[in-house]
């Protein structure tokens, strides 16, 4: 059974053929040995290297890249006893065969995953190794597979050939367009087999299952902790490193997430994108927006297991947790005791240190506690607090971390 494709090669390094017998899909890859053709335009057939399906492959006049010519199609011998289809080499034949049977012999030795073809277990392995054979010679960049250095060349030309028909976004890749003319439609063909949720892109679901999973296949070498997405493993990674590639624009800080240098240059141009719908109050991030918005709406998704309490945010629900579980993860440096938020730890640390960073904008006291300067303040704008506090002196506040008000 053949397959006439029409591709152009030096903008997609894959094809993706169906089998009409058995209804299979697979994806033929461009082998990593460049061979340049003296023709423009030539018809070979070549066979993919994990199924050994034949393909009958049409290269347009654009490009100069061919497979070598050991994949070109010899006598076929071998059949396959499941659909019939035949194949020149026995290899081919057991690589198509394990479509059938579902056998991965190639075992990953870092992790647990198996493979159907032993070189997608090599590129599988240079997630753990960090080996990134295929360099850029236009700026240096490395990059696992080869399909993957042909796209990020184009960036160098500037070149984007796919244009979407919706807008004037355009983009290196027919793969990427597709995918960007779902924001236009709507269409979301990947759903999640444990929730009702869909999403436009193939990884985005594939990282959504494993808060199912709990699958955290991204590991730090340099500690024991591991994440849903490589991504997250890099930005992790930064905080041993202490790299921060990413700086402000205004002054001279820098961050390890580009996500964080948006939101910080905000403070310096004043931008707030993300505006209530509730009233007329906008903010610089949208997480802090959907806080705000509770307020509103008096929403509190996050419930206690323990008691029938709930919360808006989710840091809350488990600070208060921690008052069911008697947990206490901050400890003091200077003494023993410890503390079941953070905040509680920074304020008791102040009476080992003595600093006192809550000054009077009224006279020259300063305090350790904001509350208590709150508290100070009122005596010099005579406001009169609802409810007064019973413990004689501010010293037995700070100690039990209530809040000191005076009796007028």
């Amino acid at each position: 059974m053949e397959y006439l494709l029409d591709i152009n090669l030096t903008m997609e390094s894959f094809v993706e053929v169906k089998c009409e017998e058995n209804d299979v899909e697979v994806k033929i890859e461009m082998p990593d040995t460049d061979i340049e053709a003296d023709e423009k335009q030539d018809n070979v057939k070549f066979e993919n290297m994990e199924y050994g399906i034949p393909v009958d492959v049409k290269f347009r006049s654009k490009t100069n890249v061919f497979p070598p010519k050991r994949f070109l199609t010899e006598e076929k011998t071998y059949q396959c006893e499941y659909c019939y289809l035949k194949f020149a080499r026995k290899s081919y034949l057991t690589g198509h065969q394990r479509i059938h049977t579902g056998v991965k012999p190639h075992q990953c030795k870092y992790c647990d995953k198996n493979f159907a073809d032993k070189s997608n277990l090599k590129q599988h392995q240079r997630t753990h190794t960090g080996e990134k054979p295929h360099q850029c010679k236009d700026c240096g960049k490395s990059f696992t597979q080869k399909q993957h250095l042909i796209h990020h060349q184009i960036t160098h030309t500037g070149q984007k050939p796919y244009q979407c028909n919706d807008c004037e976004k355009s983009f290196i890749r027919k793969g990427s367009l597709v995918e960007h003319q779902r924001v236009h439609s709507g269409n979301k063909p990947y759903q999640c087999k444990y929730c009702e949720k869909s999403f436009i892109r193939k990884e985005h679901i594939s990282q959504h299952h494993r808060t199912h999973t709990g699958e955290k296949p991204y590991q730090c070498n340099d500690c024991d902790k591991s994440f849903t997405q490589k991504r997250i493993l890099i930005e992790h990674q930064r905080l041993h490193t202490g790299e921060k590639p990413y700086q402000c624009n205004y002054c001279d800080k820098s961050f390890t997430q580009k996500n964080s240098v948006i939101t910080h240059q905000r403070t310096h141009t004043g931008e707030k994108p993300y505006q209530c719908k509730y009233c007329d109050r906008s903010f610089t991030q949208k997480s802090s927006l959907l806080k705000h918005q509770r307020t509103h709406t008096r929403e509190k998704p996050h419930q206690c297991n323990d008691c029938t309490k709930s919360f808006t945010r989710k840091a809350s629900l488990v600070e208060h947790e921690r008052l069911h579980s008697g947990e206490k993860p901050y400890q003091c440096n200077d003494c023993d005791k410890d503390f079941a938020r953070k905040s509680y730890l920074v304020e008791h640390q102040r009476l080992h240190s003595g600093e006192k960073p809550y000054q009077c904008k009224y006279c020259d006291r300063s305090f350790t506690h904001k509350s208590t300067v709150l508290t100070h303040q009122r005596t010099h704008t005579q406001e009169k607090p609802s409810q007064p506090c019973r413990l004689p002196q501010e010293s037995d506040c700070e100690s039990t971390g209530l809040l000191h008000i005076k009796e007028f």
